[in-house]
């Protein structure tokens, strides 16, 4: 027996104000790893790859929980699921904020990878309580201020690694998120849950979160310490299989986690392929700039601490907190294809001028600017897009496939940077080249340039589509009036 219908509750100030604390907080934990990268492989005594690693256990995580939430909020209500969610995150930053040792603070970033679920979860929460005008803005904001934790993390590392030590950075955010956490239970209205005739897809949601935790886990060891052939192949094979019977159930199922019909639509699958692409480029020019800054300054580096890479890095936090925030109304106004065309051409000409200018610092602020505006921009537009094309009911997984993508995205981009500075370190010293810097640039750069490419397919195949759709309309008519 259904549910009967909850009224949506407008949320005001108080409410929104809780939300967005927590977004920052959130979004700090998040990233106060990125500018003390370097200083914790010297601390923990670990490579570049092992360092890549420290980012990405989060997005692994992330990656597998952000489609189960997003299913969760659907059914459940998104400030109820996000609640819960949040307890797992708060584990995860003291046991980080508690770590001595590589193996624990991989445990607590797994924990912290929880809160990529809060995305979808927050998107649910805005579109519930927001008219329709409005919740396309309420969607790049909690972008923007998620992205806004994000650059006070890059800002607030350095001071409180050097003041303290790099405990701190992981147990100050980590309070804070009680608080906000708190403060959301208490204000936030409800809002309401969806029909409850079928159950929860529970072999669904295993399959694809088997199948994602094989691919992240597996796109980790192979761009890190590497694997042999046959393991590479044995799981390419696993995450084949998975996905597949994840396909046949979603098929079968009265009440499937993911409606396929929704995923086959040209805004949603192409949203999800051109995220991938945008996100991996700039994952990769997020991974390889702080460890240029970091290198020692007799050579091709600059010798800086945590506390001026953050510094370097605050002016790209700052242009894609901005960019992201208006995303979706750049795309409403200048049109979708624009806004990622546009977003395409800066990143990949940004990094071929990196290729031969990275001399000194301003040249890679500069071009972090271009690429976190380029990437803030055409990420936010899609995820608004793929919202206008579905329903309600379908907001929290359709928003978490979206949230996935960028996760992988930015992991395979990270991973791929490690990944080139471990291939091409000087054999004495043990340090990156310059050479393979100008590598990680150049390939950034092309993935960049790709997107174009995915933009002139996805455009052939929507109007492939809807001149199938005139003609099958036109079919139609002919046979009623045949009939008629």
């Amino acid at each position: 027996m259904s549910q009967a219908p909850v009224s949506p509750v407008r949320i005001g100030r108080l409410s929104i104000g809780a939300l967005g604390t927590l977004a920052l907080a959130l979004g700090t934990l998040q990233t106060v790893v990125d500018p003390a990268l370097p200083l914790l492989q010297r601390q923990l005594g670990v490579s570049a790859g092992e360092g890549a690693l420290v980012s990405n256990t989060v997005l692994v995580t992330g990656a597998v929980i952000a489609p189960v939430a997003g299913k969760l909020g659907d059914r459940y209500g998104g400030k109820r699921v996000l609640v819960r969610l949040m307890a797992l995150v708060v584990a995860g930053g003291l046991l980080a904020s508690l770590a001595t040792c590589l193996p624990v603070l991989l445990l607590g970033q797994a924990l912290q990878g929880f809160m990529v679920g809060a995305l979808p979860l927050s998107f649910i929460l805005v579109r519930a309580h927001l008219p329709a005008g409005e919740s396309q803005l309420g969607i790049g904001v909690v972008m923007a201020l998620f992205t806004g934790g994000a650059m006070a993390g890059t800002l607030v590392a350095g001071p409180i690694a050097e003041a303290l030590s790099w405990h701190w950075m992981f147990a100050l955010p980590t309070i804070v998120i009680v608080v906000a956490t708190l403060a959301v239970a208490r204000l936030m209205p409800h809002d309401p849950p969806g029909p409850s005739d079928h159950r929860i897809d529970w072999a669904g949601v295993l399959l694809l979160s088997g199948a994602l935790l094989v691919f992240m886990t597996g796109l980790v060891r192979v761009t890190g310490d590497g694997l042999p052939p046959l393991a590479v192949g044995a799981l390419a094979v696993l995450v084949a299989g998975l996905a597949t019977g994840w396909v046949v159930v979603e098929r079968r199922s009265a009440a499937p986690m993911v409606n396929l019909r929704m995923l086959a639509k040209p805004a949603i699958w192409s949203a999800c392929l051109l995220t991938f692409v945008v996100t991996a480029s700039f994952g990769m020019v997020t991974f390889l700039l702080p460890q240029l800054f970091a290198l020692p300054a007799d050579g091709h580096g600059f010798g800086l601490d945590t506390t001026d890479i953050g510094l370097l890095l605050l002016p790209g936090a700052i242009a894609g907190a901005v960019s992201n925030s208006v995303g979706g109304l750049a795309g409403r106004r200048f049109g979708l294809r624009a806004v990622v065309i546009a977003g395409a051409v800066g990143t990949a000409v940004a990094m071929t001028a990196l290729m031969a200018l990275h001399s000194t610092p301003w040249q890679l602020v500069i071009a972090k600017m271009l690429a976190a505006t380029a990437a803030g921009v055409a990420t936010t537009a899609l995820l608004t897009s793929a919202v206008d094309a579905i329903e309600i009911k379908d907001t929290g997984i359709a928003t978490s496939l979206l949230v996935v993508t960028r996760v992988i995205g930015i992991a395979l981009g990270v991973q791929a940077g490690g990944a080139i500075l471990d291939a091409g370190a000087d054999t004495q010293t043990g340090l990156p080249s310059e050479a393979a810097f100008v590598t990680g640039f150049a390939v950034a750069g092309l993935v960049a340039a790709s997107s174009l490419l995915i933009v002139r397919l996805a455009k052939v195949r929507s109007t492939q589509v809807r001149s199938k759709q005139i003609r099958d309309t036109k079919l139609r008519n002919t046979r009623k009036g045949a009939q008629a």
